[in-house]
């Protein structure tokens, strides 16, 4: 076997331990003589699947029990039109701060349901930071208060939440969940896809305080409502069985690894070699303000595109793929999520400074 060092933004690379005990339970679930792709959803091994899944969250990210937690699909960006539909639903109106593409796109969703008021965005700068957030520009009245916690395409990330009072802060977190410790309390819903840190592509996890379910807008179609699936926990229509089964394999693993806070000092580490080597070269430049630096994903650009390009192939030939870029930064991003061992950042790093020495 002659696996490569990924570095996909997503779907993104996998625990190898994960996979293979996936791989061995393909074609015979326990002793149940199928596999998780052909159980139904109604039966009783299924229903010991999403349960330990849905427990073990719980227990990772210390979830109490006043939230529910869903299994949904459509992924991250249905969420962008369920999140007003079924919260928006008092003043219809809320807060949004721009600070990539993804923010930007749930902010226009929003605006679809209600108003939407932009309290800061870092779009003049390539949304290059978090902006400074003035507590005088939040609105009281606003329905939620919106985040995303990490930013895949721009390299950014939140390491101080604002404070919104009364207003519940609704969080983006598909590209850091289960990377680093977060206070679950300090927010009325949050939500994740799990192709970056959960699992493959396919499922939605949300997690919501239930004060805030059961208030949706009357048009609100029946498998965008939050209500529905917490009452029928997560089983209202056949959810994606495997995906959720997978999950809870991840889950396992990152229990095994020590719990979030193990693999937080891990991912520190981690992005602390790739950023050192960043702040000290002559050729490799990193594009993020430093205060606001993603544990996850690290943009950096070389001075010109051809360099950019030879470098990328050069990576490609050793085992370090999907490290182009986004189009709107260019140059180079690596997503070094929980699965990505130590030794792909090391093997990195000796690349570019390889590649420096030889492109002075």
């Amino acid at each position: 076997m002659n696996r490569v060092y990924n570095f996909s933004a997503g779907p993104s690379m996998l625990p190898l331990e994960v996979l293979e005990k996936a791989q061995k339970e393909f074609v015979c679930y326990g002793c149940s003589g199928m596999s998780v792709m052909e159980m139904s959803h109604r039966s009783k091994d299924f229903e010991e699947i999403l349960y330990h899944a849905e427990n073990t969250l719980r227990e990772l990210m210390n979830i109490p029990q006043n939230y529910k937690i869903l299994f949904l699909q459509g992924g991250g960006s249905t969420q962008f039109a369920m999140i007003p539909m079924n919260l928006m639903n008092k003043n219809h109106k809320a807060d949004y701060v721009k600070t990539g593409q993804w923010a930007t796109k749930a902010a226009q969703e929003a605006q679809r349901y209600g108003k939407v008021n932009i309290v800061a965005s870092s779009e003049d700068t390539t949304f290059d930071r978090i902006p400074e957030l003035d507590p005088s520009l939040f609105d009281k009245e606003a329905d939620y208060f919106y985040i995303t916690l990490n930013n895949t395409i721009y390299g950014t990330r939140y390491t101080t939440l604002p404070q919104t009072g009364e207003v519940p802060l609704v969080g983006d977190m598909s590209s850091s969940i289960l990377s680093e410790e977060i206070d679950i309390t300090k927010f009325g819903l949050l939500y994740a896809g799990a192709q970056k840190n959960l699992g493959p592509a396919g499922v939605t996890v949300v997690i919501i305080r239930e004060d805030l379910i059961g208030n949706a807008m009357d048009f609100t179609p029946t498998m965008l409502r939050y209500d529905i699936h917490a009452k029928n926990h997560s089983l209202y229509n056949t959810p994606p069985t495997y995906g959720i089964y997978f999950m809870g394999l991840v889950f396992d693993w990152v229990k095994q690894q020590g719990g979030v806070k193990e693999l937080q000092k891990i991912n520190e580490q981690k992005s602390g070699i790739l950023y050192d080597f960043l702040d000290h070269s002559q050729l490799f430049r990193g594009t993020v303000v430093k205060k606001d630096r993603s544990l996850m994903n690290i943009p950096f650009v070389l001075p010109t595109k051809e360099l950019d390009a030879k470098f990328i192939a050069q990576a490609q030939s050793q085992g370090l793929v999907n490290l182009k870029g986004h189009r709107t930064v260019g140059g180079m991003r690596a997503s070094i999520y929980n699965a990505m061992p130590i030794e792909g950042v090391k093997a990195l790093v000796a690349l570019m400074e390889q590649f420096e020495k030889e492109n002075k």
